[in-house]
């Protein structure tokens, strides 16, 4: 979330990047300002309280010692009255904190200067694109599916529902050779491999910003107040939550696989047919802590990395940065990554990588150190990727009369050549 005095000394910035996202009315801010004004108030009061209240115990201990007892109960009885009145200013104080904290978490993150004005998708930036997006006849990955026998949807709604698939034989593999082979680029990236639990309580999903803003879409487990993963990066990022790191310990650079679980409203059609949108999905996340200076620089690090993994897959695929009304509620800037599908005849996205600036950081209150005190870090984190389409436009853009083929840089994972 946003901090207080930002909100106070950078607030043409922050109105600024709320225009973008189409957001025009700022009175949560003046009502942040306010509520804040009130705290601060209350907190002074108690400062003196707290402070009057220790001058008269230091009294009421010397004139004890000094065998004045009638007088030390005297000042006795005014220390109940003040202990009263602190805990009174206390429940105040927390109170306006209360409401200061539910109104910063109505606020989405401030835009980064790059990030242009938008409505939506048709308004993102197309930064680069590698290789030609021509259509090509060919069958879905749904019927290639259907026709090899290596992903089951009706099976899947049998068991489960629609939106959770079963892989099967040479799918299976496959979708394991690309969690490995995505594993494999990132750990030799310098990213240390995390498994993480499936399920987080609510303080973290707090943490991400999944909660409030995406409660809606998460998967939950009342009886025992956690939540099934979206990502792997509400987990990992939690890491540190609560810490306060050294100069040592950067750059934090973390991937992890995990299954995903999202209750996603979808409509109907080839947008969510087949692997197009699930429920539950495969994917590998890099997830870094950097100081500020250096974020926007790791940002496009991660770009990049996740870049040539497409490029070793062989898939033809474009760079977006998003507009303001396209870019992620706890997101200061984004660029996203679609993947050609010849046989649909569309874009695909298969991965955001993006920069929370200090959102995430002050919410987990995650620090370092520096010579001035306490900094809130920077959090990031990419798909590096997500499975589900990866896997549907290798399987379409592979086909061939005689089976689907193999990426050469799959074959030492899966151990055969081609899907027949």
């Amino acid at each position: 979330m946003l901090l207080v005095t930002d909100i106070r000394d950078q607030r043409e910035r922050i109105e600024t990047g709320l225009r973008k996202r189409n957001i025009t009315d700022f009175s949560v801010l003046d009502q942040i300002i306010e509520a804040d004004d009130l705290r601060k108030k209350s907190q002074f009061e108690l400062d003196n309280l707290l402070a009057e209240s220790n001058q008269l115990s230091r009294e009421i201990g010397d004139l004890y010692k000094s065998g004045k007892t009638e007088e030390a109960n005297q000042i006795k009885a005014q220390t109940t009255q003040l202990k009263e009145k602190t805990k009174e200013l206390q429940a105040e104080l927390n109170a306006y904190k209360e409401k200061i904290d539910a109104l910063l978490f109505q606020i989405p993150n401030a835009l980064h200067p790059s990030v242009v004005a938008g409505k939506g998708e048709e308004d993102n930036i197309v930064v680069s694109t590698f290789g030609k997006a021509d259509h090509k006849d060919g069958l879905p990955h749904w019927e290639l599916a259907a026709k090899y026998n290596i992903i089951d949807f009706e099976l899947g709604t049998k068991i489960t529902g629609a939106g959770f698939p079963v892989y099967k034989g040479k799918g299976a593999k496959i979708q394991r050779a690309l969690i490995n082979y995505f594993l494999d680029k990132n750990t030799a990236a310098g990213y240390k491999e995390i498994l993480p639990p499936l399920m987080v309580n609510e303080a973290s999903a707090r943490g991400t910003g999944q909660l409030p803003d995406k409660e809606a879409q998460m998967y939950e487990i009342p009886l025992d107040g956690f939540y099934m993963i979206p990502t792997s990066e509400v987990p990992v990022t939690n890491i540190y939550r609560d810490v306060i790191l050294e100069d040592k310990d950067f750059p934090i650079k973390m991937t992890a696989y995990s299954p995903c679980f999202r209750r996603e409203a979808g409509s109907y059609g080839k947008d969510v047919r087949g692997l197009n949108r699930l429920h539950q999905f495969d994917k590998v996340e890099i997830v870094r802590i950097e100081k500020p200076e250096n974020s926007y620089h790791a940002l496009e690090e991660m770009k990049n990395h996740v870049a040539e993994i497409l490029k070793e897959l062989g898939l033809t695929y474009r760079i977006l940065h998003l507009c303001g009304g396209d870019t992620g509620f706890a997101s200061a800037s984004t660029f996203d990554f679609e993947v050609w599908s010849a046989a649909q005849d569309r874009w695909l996205e298969v991965s955001s990588v993006s920069n929370f600036e200090t959102f995430q950081a002050n919410r987990l209150k995650l620090r370092y150190k520096t010579e001035k005190g306490n900094e809130l870090c920077h959090s990031l984190n990419g798909s590096s990727l997500a499975l589900p389409r990866v896997l549907a436009a290798v399987l379409e853009h592979y086909q061939t009369e005689n089976g689907i083929d193999v990426p050469e840089v799959l074959k030492p994972y899966t151990q055969f050549d081609v899907i027949n």
